[in-house]
């Protein structure tokens, strides 16, 4: 059931224990045999319910452990954190004040669907995100020489 959200309901109380499949991107990475060995043995003696339960919170523990270097470094480089959306009008409006954007999200950018190549190109002057960027393929074709 990896990726599938589910939710424990307890009373009026709803609990997320894991995110949907729409709140994760898919990552593949290469393991040794004996890592990854010793990930099955871990999950076989039941301290993780399977290789991706263990690896998620391996992941967590060093972004944790790194907590402090992260923020100081989303601070200097002044990123959004978390999720933001442009709506179509919110470009619109950038564009009607005769501004652009410069879009740096540590997160999940999202480009509204009815967003078109030339509203995008107008109003969008530089795109940086860490993590992932959401938009139709013709806005993002459009803001290929912006996104780094």
């Amino acid at each position: 059931m990896d990726g599938i959200g589910i939710v424990y309901a307890m009373a009026d109380n709803v609990h997320e224990l894991r995110p949907k499949a729409g709140d994760t991107e898919k990552i593949t990475i290469n393991l040794g045999h004996v890592d990854l060995g010793q990930i099955d043995l871990m999950v076989q003696d039941g301290f993780y319910s399977n290789r991706t339960d263990f690896i998620r919170t391996a992941i967590r523990n060093q972004l944790d452990r790194h907590a402090d270097v992260v923020k100081q470094s989303v601070a200097r480089k002044s990123l959004e954190l978390g999720l933001r959306h442009y709506s179509r009008e919110d470009l619109e409006a950038v564009r009607a004040a005769g501004q652009t954007l410069h879009i740096h999200v540590l997160g999940l950018a999202s480009i509204a669907s009815d967003v078109t190549p030339q509203l995008a190109r107008a109003t969008i002057a530089s795109v940086i995100v860490l993590g992932a960027l959401h938009a139709s393929p013709e806005v993002k074709a459009a803001l290929t020489d912006r996104v780094r």
